[in-house]
């Protein structure tokens, strides 16, 4: 059974197999966790992404690249939904979450780093974001062994202590 504890802290800066990158679809970085991770990631991060990804990944959808510079060895792009642009189904949200650890099982990833998906500049409400990737990492069955949520702030790394 997989473990999931939660940090407060930066992504990427986490000790694990893989981080998940909350993405836009066009893959070439931008703000908050995506931008975060390119920068501390380096230009192999973006290059694997225009490589791998030429047409970006949809919604809901997930993928993997190098880590580059970061202590991680992959990083998992998840695109989530934008709720302050309507898209506002729960199932795209969720999906980011499975769809993670679908691409971990394939890369043999055991330890996965997670920042709450769409809650930051999507604006997906903070306490669904948290209880969906919380029901989302319990109910997936998966060979992932630890799943770490890395809260940004201490707002939300409470939220989610409480949530667990």
């Amino acid at each position: 059974m997989m473990e999931i504890e939660v940090v407060e802290g930066d992504i990427t800066a986490q000790q694990v197999d893989a981080v998940v990158n909350a993405a836009n679809r066009a893959m070439r970085g931008g703000g908050g966790v995506d931008g975060a991770i390119h920068r501390a990631g380096g230009p192999a991060v973006l290059a694997d992404c225009r490589r791998r990804f030429p047409d970006g990944l949809a919604t809901g959808d997930a993928g993997w690249t190098t880590a580059g510079e970061m202590p991680a060895r992959w990083v998992i792009h998840v695109v989530g939904p934008n709720h302050h642009r309507g898209e506002r189904e729960r199932s795209l949200l969720t999906s980011c979450y499975r769809r993670a650890l679908e691409v971990a099982d394939e890369l043999g990833a055991r330890s996965v780093a997670f920042p709450l998906v769409s809650a930051g500049a999507y604006g997906w409400p903070q306490e669904d974001a948290v209880d969906a990737a919380l029901e989302t990492l319990r109910g997936t069955p998966t060979r992932v062994e630890l799943a770490r949520m890395v809260a940004f702030g201490r707002s939300s790394y409470e939220l989610i202590v409480r949530r667990l």
